[in-house]
């Protein structure tokens, strides 16, 4: 999928980059470094951003190129788990028994802030649909299967809903998007809760599946008469209109970067750099909102790549930043900045700290 980049001059931070970090070169960094490459897999729901992120970087940097594979969160897990990449990606956090299996201990390092949207390809409309839990609820459980149901015109009388069958589009592989979707339904929906529960795969009783934020948009834009959740980016991109969803202080809020910064500003992040902003209760956040991370080794086996990949990180949790809100991506906020520095100068390959100086 082709994404358009619109890129906008943004302020200087170098305050927040270690001395000669930005714009330096890889033979600045890394004296005598040849061509390497670094190879990442996992959440579909960055990937935009990631991508840009990536060209960017190896502009900046030709001698690193990063490969990345956008194969879903379980994907990301797994590969980061079984050491087949140099790091994982992720939008839902590691479980404690996936950790155990990884050969050495993965750090959770958060990079950008999205929402999983609600997109659907129904004509005429005039005005976003708005929706809440219950009524999205009912719908991915197939008890809402007609486009005028009752539940839907209470929340919508400002527009005529079609007499047309609901094409309910899900994801079929293991993914991040999938477990902030389950996550949000399940909270505020008991019924959801009992009859599917949550996680990155789960048993959908109605809809037609799709792999990837791709394959659910270009289902969604292909299929009249549907809805299905993703990234909003891969909405905004694709032009497909996107749902108001009612938060917890009772806001019809449409997803947004602002929205998700506004969720994000009311959640306090732990130590451990991974935290759920479902259901956040601030009156602008959008309720389905994330961050999404990637899995680091915390002590690299291999010195070079483990530099370099720091290096990568202080880049994209800096200056990458800029990048996000044309991208539909909101920036991380810079209290959580903080905590990712403190991090990222703990990476080490043995007795070395990678980020020497900073």
């Amino acid at each position: 999928m082709l994404f358009a980049v619109l890129v906008t001059a943004a302020c200087n931070r170098a305050r927040l980059l270690p001395p000669g970090v930005e714009g330096r070169s890889v033979e600045g960094d890394a004296p005598g470094v040849k061509s390497v490459s670094l190879n990442g897999a996992g959440a579909t729901f960055p990937y935009p951003l990631y991508s840009k992120w990536m060209s960017e970087y190896n502009r900046i940097n030709p001698r690193v190129r990063i490969n990345y594979q956008s194969i879903g969160s379980g994907g990301g897990i797994r590969q980061a788990v079984a050491g087949t990449v140099d790091f994982g990606a992720t939008d839902v956090p590691m479980k404690d028994e996936e950790q155990a299996h990884a050969s050495e201990r993965l750090l959770h390092i958060p990079t950008t802030l999205g929402s999983v949207a609600l997109a659907y390809n129904l004509a005429g409309l005039g005005k976003p649909l708005r929706l809440d839990a219950a009524v999205l609820a009912a719908i991915f459980l197939g008890d809402i299967a007609k486009w005028n149901d009752a539940r839907l015109v209470a929340l919508n009388p400002d527009v005529t809903l079609p007499d047309l069958d609901i094409a309910v589009i899900v994801r079929t592989d293991g993914s991040g998007t999938t477990s902030i979707f389950t996550e949000y339904l399940a909270a505020r929906a008991p019924e959801f809760e009992r009859r599917v529960g949550t996680g990155k795969s789960v048993r959908w009783p109605a809809g037609f599946g799709a792999k990837g934020n791709e394959g659910v948009t270009g289902q969604v834009k292909s299929t009249p008469a549907s809805i299905g959740y993703l990234e909003l980016a891969y909405a905004v991109q694709n032009q497909l209109p996107t749902a108001a969803i009612l938060n917890r202080a009772g806001k019809f809020v449409a997803p947004s970067a602002l929205a998700a910064t506004a969720a994000a500003d009311s959640v306090e992040m732990p130590d451990s750099l991974h935290v759920s902003l479902a259901d956040a209760s601030s009156e602008a956040a959008y309720p389905i909102s994330s961050y999404t991370y990637l899995l680091v080794p915390e002590d690299a086996k291999d010195a070079q790549k483990g530099e370099l990949l720091a290096r990568f990180l202080w880049w994209a949790v800096h200056d990458g930043q800029r990048f996000s809100k044309d991208l539909d991506y909101a920036a991380l906020p810079g209290k959580v900045v903080v905590r990712i520095e403190d991090k990222l100068k703990a990476l080490r390959s043995g007795e070395k700290r990678l980020l020497e100086g900073v």
